[in-house]
């Protein structure tokens, strides 16, 4: 029983040495040091930060202090959240209809391009529906100046969010 546990132990061990990659088959070895593979896997990919001087990614990160996401949400605070990815960039909302006229409805989209306060930063998508009775209804993409009236009021927003921001600092 010794001797099968210790022949056990040892395959697990040397199993967790060395890999094969699974693109091109060929053998590697594992760095036991996790600081040794940190560093590699940093050097390798440069999205990874290690502390020290933060490296420019190609990706976005949303969150709460993004100030184009914030506004989004602010001005369109009356529409109903259907999805929302914060690391995607993409706020839909769902069908929206006014009290005084059920049968028509929007939907809008917005997507978030980059981080940065300019119009081209955020591209919205209006789209609505109109209902003659319970099974009839028809989808169209609405003109984009209500598209662009939408984005106006999104960088309205979020330039007034901006200077409370920077008065706070």
């Amino acid at each position: 029983m010794k001797r099968f546990l210790t022949l056990f132990i040892l395959t697990i061990l040397v199993s967790c040495s060395s890999r094969n990659d699974p693109i091109t088959e060929k053998k590697e070895v594992l760095e036991p040091n996790v600081f040794e593979r940190g560093k590699k896997a940093a050097e390798e990919n440069p999205i990874i930060s290690l502390g020290g001087r933060k490296q420019k990614s190609a990706e976005i990160e949303f969150s709460s202090s993004n100030v184009l996401w914030r506004a989004t949400l602010k001005s369109l605070e009356f529409l109903p959240l259907s999805n929302t990815d914060y690391s995607g960039g993409i706020i839909v909302y769902d069908w929206y209809s006014q009290v005084n006229n059920p049968k028509e409805q929007i939907k809008i989209s917005v997507q978030f391009l980059n981080n940065e306060l300019r119009s081209e930063s955020i591209k919205v998508t209006a789209h609505k529906k109109v209902c003659d009775g319970a099974d009839r209804c028809s989808n169209s993409t609405l003109d984009q100046n209500f598209a662009n009236s939408v984005k106006e009021s999104i960088i309205a927003t979020a330039r007034t969010l901006k200077i409370e921001e920077t008065k706070k600092k």
